[in-house]
């Protein structure tokens, strides 16, 4: 019961953190009692050596230029600039980075899975007038620290910028009333 009760809704790292070294109570006495594997305890993560830090600024600096570069490009990059890297490496580095080539995937007019598609309101308008339709954009601008959000609506008809704002989140609820536009529902 009390077992139960200290295993409810934690993860293993809280778990872990209740092993400590102990007169009374053995590390291997504590990790059975905790169904902890030993292991666990005793694990000591190996960081990345310098050359490998180095490596990967090289490599993310690149990426910020060149999005589409993938491994092979990236190890062609690396040798240009006098690293001698075996692909497998450039491939667990971007890995641990999260850094992925930009290109366009298998099946992109396939439709996902969705709750509700929604229809296409504007099919068979003609549009003739400033005001009758609007359309909106988004894009985002790569910072030293993150992205900002640049949103452009733009009067379908005469292409003119409505409104546009730079935002540090996609959070919509005060986007649209800070450029100035209500929308009614």
């Amino acid at each position: 019961m009390v077992k139960k009760k200290l295993k409810e809704g934690r993860t293993m790292k809280e778990m872990l953190n209740f092993v400590k070294p102990n007169k009374n109570l053995s590390i291997r006495r504590q990790c059975k009692l905790l169904s902890v594997n030993r292991s666990n305890v005793y694990y000591m993560p190996i960081v990345e050596s310098q050359e490998n830090l180095s490596i990967m600024r090289l490599m993310d600096e690149h990426y910020l230029d060149h999005p589409t570069y993938g491994v092979l490009q990236m190890q062609d990059f690396l040798f240009s600039k006098g690293h001698i890297v075996n692909h497998k490496r450039v491939r667990r580095l971007l890995r641990k980075m999260g850094l992925m080539a930009i290109y366009p995937k298998k099946n992109l007019s396939r439709l996902g899975i969705a709750k509700y598609i929604h229809p296409y309101l504007l099919k068979g308008l003609t549009v003739t007038k400033p005001n009758q339709a609007w359309a909106t954009d988004i894009t985002y601008i790569p910072m030293k620290r993150g992205f900002m959000y640049l949103t452009a609506i733009i009067d379908l008809y005469s292409r003119f910028v409505v409104g546009r704002d730079i935002f540090n989140t996609l959070d919509n609820s005060t986007g649209l009333i800070k450029m100035g536009i209500f929308l009614e529902e």
